[in-house]
């Protein structure tokens, strides 16, 4: 009788020991943090970078969740998701208004200096000694200034006009761009080319750029292409709100804006502290790109990389003890 009495007593003890570990787990345990991945370079390279800090700084486990924009969007209403760390505002018809309704929370702004327009290399209007390239075009200074240099952007499949390659099919930027070619007068002169992707047009730019040869096209920043080649986008009217969906002037920044969940806002408050400080640039996140590009690097490289090399932004971020945890992991 003892003997099962002990026997009891050592059983009961067990049972009580394990759930008194797995209660204290469980109290311990931190929120899953999900970041929205809508599929371009840019976003899944600041992901890295937050998940990075999320994980060794913070703690917190962490979930990239693939979506197109308008279920992000649901999903951060609804708290399924958690973050989105490039919010391009102007891109969500809606923005504001969820703003001003609580719908979801802007923390700061990713970057606000991204650019889009008409971009050349610089060589064509400055030449490059360098690699023994004469300038061809050395008045270009403006969109309009492009049909003076019909002979030099010139067309391969018609010769008696220039070449300006447009944006990608499907994009409302490429109306916009069409639009400002007839305004300007080129479409008298010049071809509007369709590039057919964003790997077509980035592949002329490109094999242009290392044959020194002149193009002129639609691009925008930041792209790995900003980053790595020396591009320059030509002058254009002022951006006017009323004038712009007929072409007549420069493209607008965006103001890219970091976002959580309001269920994110009270579950991991001290991370929250992190993202609201979160701030680069469009020459930053080109920077990035480009030597993802080069190194053939994968996103959680290209961020560990990218925080060794921009040490004093997290410095800016982060506070000491949490700045030490990450220095400490860039430097295993």
């Amino acid at each position: 009788m003892k003997k099962k009495l002990l026997s009891m007593v050592l059983l009961f003890l067990m049972f009580a020991s394990i759930f008194s570990g797995c209660a204290g787990n469980i109290t311990e345990a931190k929120k899953v943090i999900k970041f929205a991945d809508v599929g371009w370079d840019s976003i899944k390279f600041h992901n890295a970078v937050a998940i990075f800090v999320a994980e060794k700084a913070y703690g917190y486990g962490v979930e990239e969740v693939s979506a197109t924009t308008p279920i992000t969007l649901q999903a951060l209403k609804s708290g399924d998701m958690d973050v989105i760390m490039e919010m391009w505002t102007d891109n969500v018809a809606t923005y504001d208004e969820d703003i001003s309704a609580g719908a979801y929370v802007e923390l700061g702004s990713n970057f606000d200096d991204n650019i889009q327009g008409f971009y050349v290399p610089r060589y064509v209007i400055e030449g490059d000694e360098a690699r023994n390239i004469k300038a061809t075009a050395p008045d270009l200074k403006t969109v309009a200034d492009i049909a003076k240099y019909k002979d030099v952007f010139v067309d391969e499949e018609d010769t008696s006009k220039g070449r300006i390659y447009g944006a990608i099919t499907g994009w409302d930027v490429n109306t916009i761009m069409k639009k400002k070619y007839e305004f300007y007068g080129l479409d008298k002169d010049f071809t509007y080319f369709d590039p057919g992707s964003e790997a077509a047009l980035a592949a002329v730019f490109t094999s242009a750029y290392e044959k020194g040869e002149p193009i002129v096209g639609y691009y925008w920043d930041p792209t790995w292409l900003t980053g790595k080649y020396d591009l320059v986008v030509l002058e254009d009217a002022p951006y006017d709100k009323a004038k712009y969906a007929n072409g007549e002037t420069a493209c607008p920044a965006v103001d890219v804006t970091v976002c959580a969940s309001n269920q994110m806002i009270k579950d991991a408050p001290d991370y929250v502290e992190f993202l609201k400080k979160y701030k680069t640039s469009s020459a930053l996140t080109s920077e990035a790109l480009a030597y993802m590009q080069d190194n053939k690097a994968n996103y959680q490289d290209t961020a560990k990389w990218f925080l060794k090399t921009h040490d004093e932004l997290i410095t800016e971020w982060l506070a000491s003890d949490k700045a030490e945890l990450v220095r400490k992991e860039l430097n295993k």
